[in-house]
């Protein structure tokens, strides 16, 4: 039995990994991996799947940008050829991206099983782009596999049946539980931020690491400038090491943002070279979905420069403080953090590495039982 694995984006193939190794383990389904070509990187070469340690995508859709509509368009109309011309017994998506989204549609409307892979996660930003995507593609799947508890109760709220919704633990704790353990055996010298990292601890130094892309945050001028005068503020104790993604570098030079000395900007980086960064970091500063959960799984502290998040276990019980975009908030709570006083967390419940294992044994399952109807 065929299962399409739809991945539009680099952090789609960071939770579409695990699923790969766990599927590479069985007999009982097959697989494809459809890259959508939603974000073209060129860092996403042969290394990148090396190190997330599953093959080439099978299909690439190239897909490219252009407005929400645009890309949605393009992305449906190639994966229902794709659909028509081989139709797989199930289509698999994760997250909130566009193509989550326009796959799910085009499975539905073609009658074919969708699963959800971090479905039910809810912010209740109706401005947020993921949010609408989040709330369609989960009003037409099939299968919702869950990563905390609020998801679960979100899901119910909104009908659907217990029996559809399955609370497996979370597919990119998994892949960073992987990864940090395949980082113990992986030379990290050459990494783009190694000489950074080296330097400080090499000194004795603390230092955080900061990302910032939501529009909310980058795109308004007086907000993004609000946010970097409290990174700056936190820099005068602490070095920033800032990976700067391509939209927020055009925006700190169009509007002029002071960010100060003692934060240091660095080009994006690749999944390994990121987590050896992030992983020893004192604090992560971020607008981040993916890292909220990420610092939790590892229990690094992180501030959230956000004013909602739809991961609130990692606030409830993870190692995760939402700073909101006030300066005063967010310097007070790297603050306590520097001071020992920032929050303890622990790791949520299933938040196990096996989430992806789980995943698959459902899935057999579940289109075996479909099969034999």
């Amino acid at each position: 039995m065929l299962i399409y694995l739809v991945a539009g984006a680099r952090p789609n193939f960071m939770k579409i990994a695990p699923i790969v190794r766990a599927l590479q383990g069985q007999e009982a389904l097959s697989y494809k991996i459809i890259h959508t070509g939603q974000h073209y990187d060129r860092e996403m070469n042969d290394v990148f799947f090396e190190e997330l340690g599953i093959p080439q995508p099978d299909v690439f859709m190239a897909a490219g940008g252009g407005s929400h509509a645009q890309q949605t368009a393009k992305i449906m109309v190639g994966f229902e050829e794709l659909c028509l011309a081989e139709r797989p017994a199930a289509v698999l998506v994760v997250g909130d991206v566009n193509s989550t989204l326009a796959c799910s549609i085009v499975a539905k409307k073609l009658v074919i099983p969708v699963a959800h892979v971090e479905a039910g996660l809810r912010s209740g930003d109706m401005a947020m782009p993921e949010e609408i995507n989040r709330l369609v593609t989960d009003a037409i799947s099939d299968w919702f596999f869950v990563t905390e508890p609020a998801a679960v109760e979100h899901l119910r709220r909104e009908g659907k049946p217990d029996s559809a919704v399955h609370y497996v633990g979370h597919v990119m704790v998994d892949n960073v539980l992987y990864q940090a353990d395949k980082l113990t055996r992986t030379d990290t010298a050459g990494f783009d931020s190694a000489a950074f990292k080296a330097e400080r601890q090499g000194a004795g130094q603390r230092y955080g690491v900061v990302t910032l892309h939501r529009p909310s945050n980058v795109d308004e001028p007086d907000t993004f400038a609000r946010i970097a005068g409290a990174l700056k503020e936190i820099a005068s104790e602490l070095p920033l090491i800032f990976p700067v993604h391509p939209r927020t570098r055009a925006n700190i030079e169009k509007f002029g943002i002071d960010l100060g000395p003692n934060i240091t900007l660095a080009g994006p980086q690749a999944y390994m070279a990121f987590l050896n960064l992030w992983k020893d970091a004192a604090v992560v500063l971020t607008d981040s979905g993916g890292l909220q959960e990420e610092t939790t799984a590892l229990g690094v502290p992180c501030v959230t420069i956000r004013e909602n998040t739809e991961r609130p276990v990692t606030v409830d019980e993870g190692s995760n403080v939402l700073a909101g975009t006030d300066p005063d908030t967010i310097v007070r709570e790297a603050r306590k953090v520097l001071r020992g006083e920032g929050k303890q967390g622990r790791r949520p419940h299933l938040w196990d590495g096996k989430a992806a294992e789980r995943i698959v044994a459902i899935l057999a399952a579940e289109l075996a039982k479909g099969s034999a109807t």
